[in-house]
């Protein structure tokens, strides 16, 4: 999915007065408030009046998290949406993307044959989105949601070399051109368009936009307290990689998942999903950053999971495909 990341800086500017002495300087390299220089007051001082800002940026902070709690019906973890954010405002929000993107992309013909055949296997992949999250959602005891209950579907091809697409709230979708050499066959593209539908299905979008207001909490109370700016960015870039990455590639892996059962259960070949993620781990030649590093799985950690996930696949494509479904995945 296209990445949208903010990063940290600092909220107050430092300054330097230059009538300060030598002994008020030793102070300040002592506390970085300064108040050693100074004498105790009773009652809410700077430090006070600070651990209050803070608690009251905590308690807002654990408010929002638990006001907006839901069930995910696809994995059943308990999930952040802001329930203000409805899904006409979400589709909205996908449909100005989308409508900004084709702005300023290039879609191809849509009598072409590649957009005829993308739109032959979306049309397949879209068709069993209910099924797939009632079966996904009773293994968990759960109701299903059919979020995408109204979805407006619309499907483009765009002519570039990127081998990628994408999904938006609302079903809004694009394949890039450069995908199908890599993809090779109707098999390998919806592994990749069942993923990302299997991004706007769980609404990984939303998610990220609550879980970005609580890092813009976690901003201002930094800088409530007193924090200079270097240290900000250290303590953001630290939770980028302890728990903002995680964070984005669980959703990845997540999506591999749903859109491996969406694959199936319209009568694609599961199995294909193996060698695709091989010929993607080796288009990047090893250029690839470190997995702790990267929003996305390393392509060895989705090829595992792909292979450990083909019985559970395997069984989708035999409840709804049958014998026929078997036999047209082999051919």
């Amino acid at each position: 999915m296209p990445p949208m990341r903010g990063s940290g800086s600092g909220w107050f500017d430092n300054f330097d007065d230059d009538g300060a002495s030598r002994r008020g300087e030793q102070a300040m390299r002592q506390d970085p408030f300064g108040n050693q220089g100074a004498p105790r007051r009773r009652g809410l001082g700077g430090g006070g009046l600070r651990i209050w800002v803070l608690v009251a940026f905590a308690a807002y902070a654990a408010y929002y998290y638990f006001s907006n709690r839901t069930v995910d019906p696809y994995t059943g973890e308990q999930v952040m949406i802001d329930k203000n954010l409805s899904a006409a405002d979400e589709n909205a929000l996908g449909l100005q993307a989308y409508q900004e993107i084709l702005s300023q992309e290039r879609p191809v013909d849509p009598n072409s044959e590649v957009a005829r055949q993308i739109r032959s296997i979306a049309e397949r992949l879209i068709a069993r989105v209910d099924e797939v999250e009632a079966d996904l959602a009773a293994e968990k005891g759960l109701q299903a949601q059919n979020f995408a209950a109204n979805f407006e579907w619309q499907v483009n091809v765009i002519q570039s070399d990127q081998a990628n697409a994408f999904a938006l709230p609302g079903g809004k979708m694009a394949v890039y051109t450069g995908l199908v050499p890599v993809a090779r066959n109707q098999d390998g593209m919806a592994v990749v368009m069942g993923h990302e539908i299997a991004h706007a299905l769980m609404r990984h979008g939303a998610q990220r936009m609550a879980r970005g207001k609580l890092e813009q909490i976690g901003q201002m109370a930094g800088a409530a307290s007193g924090m200079d700016a270097g240290t900000l960015q250290t303590v953001m870039s630290a939770y980028g990689v302890t728990s903002a990455l995680p964070y984005a590639r669980a959703h990845e892996s997540q999506a591999d998942e749903v859109g491996l059962m969406l694959a199936a259960a319209a009568c694609f070949d599961p199995a294909e999903a193996v060698p695709l993620w091989e010929r993607m781990g080796q288009m990047s030649g090893g250029q690839s950053p470190p997995e702790f590093a990267s929003t996305h799985p390393s392509a060895e950690t989705r090829i595992q999971h792909l292979q450990a996930l083909q019985p559970k696949a395997l069984a989708f494509r035999q409840k709804y495909c049958g014998q026929a479904g078997t036999a047209a995945a082999n051919g």
